[in-house]
Formats: C-alpha cells, sequence, structure tokens
C-alpha cells in the first residue's frame, strides 16, 4: 500500500505502484459500467475523472436517457455507503443535511444524520427542489461538512454528489444559481444513443435489470488511496500557466457577461490530473486540459444577450477561447 509524505506527495515507487493501481481498478470500474451503459465511453471516463479528483457531477439532459441510471451505476460499482435523494418542491433542507431532535430518554438533543451522509449521492432531479434545499448543498459540497444548529459533522470520504436535472424549462423547475452550479466540477449531457446502442439496450435489458446484477469492483478505502495518488501527478507551471490564461480569457470575451472563477481553473486543474493518470501517466498534457474545458467550464459561464442571439452555445464559445490562447510548448 502506497503511503504519503508529510507534504501530502507520494514518493517516485510509491507513484508508479499507485498509478498502476488506477489503471486497473478504473479498467474494472469502466468495465462494470459498460455492462449497464450501452455506447457512452466518454461519458463514463468523464464520470470516473470527477470521482478521482474529488469533484461532484450534474448530469444534464432530457428525461429518459440514463442519467439517474449513470449514477446508480456508478454508486452501485464501489462498495461504499450510498444515499439517493429525490428532490421535490416540498423537501426541507434539514432532509439533507440531517436534524437536531430531542432524545427524551437521555434528556438532551442528539444529531440525525441526513442523507448527504454517505460516499456517494445521487441527487435526482436537484432543480425541483426549492432554492433554499438547494443552498443546503453548498457546504457540503464544497467543504465536505455539514453545520447544524452550531457543530460540525465531517462527511464520510471519499465523496461525491452525482445529482440530475431536465434543461427544459418545466413546470415546477428551480434553475440553479450560479454559486450552486460552481460547486459542480463538470457537467455532462448523454444524448441519444446510437441506434446501435439502442438495438443493444433491447436486446440486454429487455429481459433482465443489468444494474440489479452489478457487483462492486472496488471499496470507498481503495478510492480514497488512489485519489491521493492522483495529487500527485505533477503539473507544470506552464500547464498551470495555460489554465491562468484560459481563465483570463472567459474573463475578457465580448460573447461572455461573466467568466469562470478561481474555483474553476482548480476543478480544471484536478480533473486534468485524474485525466492524465486514466491514461497511465504521471504529468498532464495541454491535451488533457483541452479535452477538458468544456464539461469542466460550460456549466459555468453566462453569456451576452448577442451571443445567445446569435445561437451560439457555452461549448461553442469556449472553444473559439481555447483556439485563440498560446498551447505550451513542447518540452514543458
Amino acid at each position: 500500500m502506497a503511503t504519503v509524505t508529510e507534504q501530502g506527495q507520494l514518493t517516485g515507487s510509491e507513484r508508479a505502484r499507485t498509478l498502476e493501481e488506477v489503471l486497473e481498478v478504473t479498467t474494472s470500474l469502466a468495465a462494470a459500467m459498460r455492462t449497464v451503459i450501452e455506447g457512452k465511453p466518454e461519458v463514463i471516463q468523464t464520470a470516473l475523472t470527477a470521482l478521482l479528483a474529488e469533484g461532484h457531477l450534474l448530469l444534464e439532459d432530457v428525461p429518459g436517457v440514463g442519467k439517474t441510471m449513470l449514477a446508480k451505476t456508478l454508486a452501485r460499482s464501489v462498495d461504499c455507503s450510498v444515499r439517493r435523494i429525490q428532490f421535490t418542491p416540498d423537501l426541507l433542507p434539514s432532509d439533507v443535511t440531517g436534524v437536531s431532535m430531542f432524545n427524551q430518554d437521555l434528556r438532551s438533543f442528539e444529531f440525525r444524520p441526513g442523507a448527504i451522509f454517505a460516499n456517494v449521492v445521487v441527487g435526482d432531479e436537484i432543480n425541483r427542489a426549492s432554492p433554499k434545499t438547494q443552498s443546503a448543498m453548498l457546504e457540503c459540497m464544497e467543504e465536505g461538512q455539514v453545520t447544524v444548529d452550531g457543530r460540525t459533522y465531517t462527511l464520510p470520504h471519499p465523496f461525491i454528489v452525482m445529482a440530475t436535472q431536465n434543461p427544459l424549462e418545466m413546470e415546477g423547475t428551480y434553475p440553479l444559481p450560479e454559486a450552486q452550479r460552481d460547486r459542480f466540477m463538470a457537467r455532462l449531457s448523454l444524448g441519444y444513443p446510437s441506434a446501435r446502442s439502442e438495438m443493444d439496450m433491447l436486446t440486454h435489458h429487455g429481459e433482465r435489470d443489468p444494474l440489479h446484477e452489478l457487483r462492486p469492483v472496488t471499496d470507498a478505502a481503495t478510492v480514497s488511496r488512489l485519489i491521493a495518488g492522483v495529487r500527485s501527478v505533477h503539473t507544470s507551471d506552464s500547464i498551470r500557466q495555460y489554465i491562468v490564461d484560459l481563465a483570463s480569457a472567459t474573463r475578457d470575451n465580448s460573447a461572455i457577461r461573466l467568466g469562470v472563477s478561481p474555483r474553476a481553473t482548480l476543478h480544471l486543474l484536478r480533473a486534468a490530473r485524474a485525466a492524465a493518470a486514466l491514461s497511465g501517466r504521471d504529468y498532464v498534457l495541454p491535451d488533457d486540459v483541452q479535452a477538458l474545458v468544456v464539461p469542466v467550464w460550460a456549466h459555468r459561464l453566462i453569456l451576452t444577450g448577442e451571443a445567445l442571439h446569435s445561437r451560439r452555445g457555452p461549448a461553442e464559445v469556449l472553444r473559439s477561447v481555447t483556439d485563440r490562447v498560446r498551447v505550451p510548448a513542447p518540452g514543458f
């Protein structure tokens, strides 16, 4: 088992062994998830990237394309505590975080943990909850803790929130505010499957539910160890500068009213490290950053009215930003 130095970094040989374990475990995870999620390998890869980067995932798409299925599949693939929250307009913040209740026998208050106290939290249709309940997730997602009645409780580790929402304006929904969206490391849209994948789904899922047959391929302790290993992936100064230059370009762009936050730059760095580890490398390349700019940053941008009127989406604007920012030269 790899150990961590006082500075939080693995030694050279430990880093190599951990990266080998990252590849072995994530390959098994991806294979297990593919038995349930048909024809979406890039979506599975991004979900695993968020898991190893200690990020949270927002699954946004039309109903029925497998958003909740993806979240439940990842949760079942890891032997850890899992809770599912069905967000509804009458859901209270205390249902999420927990509440202090008076114990008649002990004549004192005791804390009853809410649904957020789990390694993997599946939040279904998060935009159907009221803004007050949505805001109860802010401290949990950012700091991995919950404060109730002046007392702070630490959440389990690893901790990931996988929330789903429908992008269409439907009755009884409350759009996530910018502060809430910024807590999610990445946003994914599954999209409709190809004809071949949909045919395979009908063949394999028509008579049985592969999710019920799915068995864990790793556990929470192993995932925590892999997360520590991903933190040690080398990121050069030129790569960090590249990320900062990309962020600055979003803040000084005529098509963007609100650029990405410093939290977004940190999320992109962590995701790029995880992507490098998933590729078997202990160093980050510009390609890792470029591949993750859209899933990590697109949901954070607010475009100008002119950009929206011209039907330009955040992904298109980000690709134009990436094309204009200088890429670090080889040998960085």
